[in-house]
């Protein structure tokens, strides 16, 4: 069945539909479907366009459609263009010419506007649940991880040391932004397209705001041809959607490279590793390497869709049925990232005593060392080269600051003693940087206890 056909005296060409069609992706949103058009009817009664028993026996047969498609008596086949003709067909089949009447007052725009919106909501909602649910465990790791020391990096080079909980931080800053995002997106996007029409609004006398409300928005959007041309909201997703990548990419970069036999920092379970064929002693972070790489597939879907609607003209154009595949590929990818990423963290053990030892043999207490001869009088810029004599003194003997001998740091500088042992001392390092968001074990519980009050918000 189509929703179209009277000024055409050809049957569309086999080719044409299957290239038109939609339902093999858009019966995705069958659920949305339905549940915009009981709202549709629903209004469409209390202003009086349909009687109640006629409301009545198109919301029994579009229930009943909907339990059949979720029990799988009722199945999607190739003859209908999308699912909105397949609802509506097995709606007149079932209950006769009063469910012709179901499309009184809107368009295919409209309703494909409306469904979009109704779908999208949805999963917005489900990607913001497993960033939360990430957030715990990142949060539970922190608590955990207060004293586990280990080098921080710039330039990929070992430059200060923090904390492994100080480190996750950085994520749940980032994820916590993500779930930010998502919550602009939901709160901008909740309004209404249904009764737009196809463009210009309908001459019936529709009850927008009913309707609205009855599907959960705040209220009805205020252009009709805004209304079926606007995939503003699906930019918006599919952007924080790429950010959401971007962050779980950067995570994974970094799980990869301490997986390694030069860094051993982490033990990822083997669960979620495999190994290799030919090499029996491999065990490869394949896990992380895949959310990884799918990040260019989200980034495509956010491309394809700014490129798609580029040199768009008001109002509806079939070019912004390629919107669909591509966001619903994107969400699909990455709650699956997600969730996969979330149980990898979770059950990965840490190597507290090579994160350690890394942050000695990576001199990351050299600007320490400085500091404590500031503290002796020395001026900084003259503690700053004694300090990288003895940083090169250490890689010549090769040991670490801390396993240097007094009696070399004082050949250097005679203003040392046997305090500067305990003055870069990871310990030391590390508590005495006190400033909010520093590793400073007191900072940190400040900050684990404003994540704490954050997660129970909502």
């Amino acid at each position: 069945m189509k929703l179209w056909g009277g000024r055409f005296t050809k049957e569309t060409n086999r080719l044409v539909h299957n290239f038109n069609a939609s339902l093999s992706f858009d019966q995705k949103f069958y659920k949305q479907d339905i549940d915009g058009s009981i709202a549709h009817v629903t209004m469409l009664a209390s202003c009086g366009i349909l009687s109640n028993e006629e409301r009545d026996r198109i919301i029994e047969g579009l229930k009943g459609i909907k339990t059949d498609i979720e029990n799988g008596t009722l199945t999607f086949t190739e003859e209908y263009e999308d699912i909105h003709s397949f609802v509506e067909a097995h709606l007149i089949e079932r209950i006769g010419d009063t469910g012709k009447k179901l499309h009184t007052g809107r368009s295919r725009n409209d309703q494909v506007a409306l469904d979009m919106k109704l779908y999208t909501r949805d999963e917005v909602l489900a990607v913001d649940e497993l960033l939360k649910d990430l957030l715990k465990i990142l949060h539970r790791l922190m608590k955990e991880h207060i004293e586990t020391y280990m080098p921080g990096f710039t330039h990929l080079q070992k430059a200060q040391p923090v904390t492994l909980a100080h480190h996750i931080g950085a994520y749940f800053e980032m994820f916590k932004r993500d779930r930010s995002r998502l919550h602009d997106i939901h709160e901008r996007m909740n309004y209404s397209p249904i009764g737009s029409g196809a463009l210009a609004g309908t001459t019936y006398p529709l009850n927008r705001e009913l309707t609205a409300s009855l599907l959960g928005f705040n209220g009805p959007t205020l252009n009709s041809m805004d209304s079926v041309s606007d995939r503003d909201y699906l930019i918006e997703f599919l952007s924080a959607l790429s950010t959401i990548m971007m962050h779980l990419s950067r995570f994974c970069e970094e799980i990869i490279t301490w997986n390694t036999n030069e860094y051993q920092f982490v033990e990822i379970d083997d669960s979620y590793s495999t190994g290799s064929s030919i090499m029996p002693q491999k065990k490869n972070p394949d896990i992380a390497e895949l959310i990884r790489g799918k990040t260019g597939r989200v980034y495509g879907a956010l491309i394809s869709l700014l490129t798609t609607m580029k040199g768009l003209p008001l109002a509806y154009n079939k070019d912004m049925q390629e919107d669909k595949e591509l966001t619903f590929d994107a969400i699909d990818t990455v709650k699956g990232c997600l969730s996969l990423f979330a149980g990898m963290v979770e059950t990965m053990q840490f190597r507290k005593d090579k994160m350690e030892a890394s942050a000695k043999n990576g001199f990351t207490n050299a600007t320490d060392v400085a500091d404590y001869l500031v503290g002796k009088g020395v001026p900084f810029r003259d503690a700053h080269g004694i300090t990288g004599q003895l940083v090169l003194l250490c890689i010549d003997k090769n040991i670490s600051l801390d396993e240097l001998p007094l009696e070399e740091y004082k050949k250097v500088c005679d203003v040392f003693d046997n305090d500067v042992y305990d003055a870069i001392s990871m310990t030391t390092c590390v508590n005495k940087r006190i400033t909010l968001g520093a590793p400073g074990p007191e900072v940190m519980k400040q900050v684990i206890a404003k994540n704490e009050e954050y997660l129970n918000q909502d």
